[in-house]
């Protein structure tokens, strides 16, 4: 007689590397990809989990050129780099965790990295060529795209 073990289905946390979003986090995800959608020329994604060595990464938002969707043949990994993507502080997460993660993508490729932290009310943007500039007001120009937001309408 054979028994058959049922594995335990990962949790929210396991899955995509990060903790639940919260209230803030997930308005803040919105607002800023609203913010980046009037950009025709990128195509923003929500929590697209991407292939990097073997491990998986789940970035708030991940930035890439448009292109036409293959509605007949979805990605569930990604094993391609974005051209910028968003890691949005979650009251749980340290700065060494999501520095940790933007060294990964950059390794893997990604040219540009937001970083907010929504109880500051700011953005830091850094490039893998190792600019990096912190906002709290005004337009977030980011220098590889050449995206805008306005952090007023992105913490609002």
């Amino acid at each position: 007689m054979s028994t058959a073990t049922l594995e335990k289905p990962l949790t929210y946390e396991e899955e995509r590397g990060k903790p639940r979003p919260s209230l803030n986090h997930g308005a803040i995800q919105t607002n800023l990809a609203c913010e980046f959608a009037r950009n025709r020329s990128f195509r923003t994604i929500s929590e697209l989990t991407l292939n990097i060595s073997g491990r998986s990464y789940t970035p708030d938002l991940s930035v890439y050129p448009r292109s036409p969707l293959d509605l007949r043949r979805d990605v569930a990994r990604c094993p391609d780099p974005p051209l910028l993507v968003v890691e949005i502080f979650s009251p749980q997460q340290g700065t060494q965790e999501v520095m940790d993660k933007v060294d990964a993508y950059f390794a893997f490729g990604v040219k540009s990295c937001w970083v907010v932290s929504p109880p500051m009310h700011s953005i830091q943007i850094l490039t893998a060529d190792g600019q990096e500039t912190v906002l709290n007001s005004g337009p977030a120009t980011d220098p590889v795209t050449g995206l805008t937001a306005d952090l007023a309408a992105v913490f609002s």
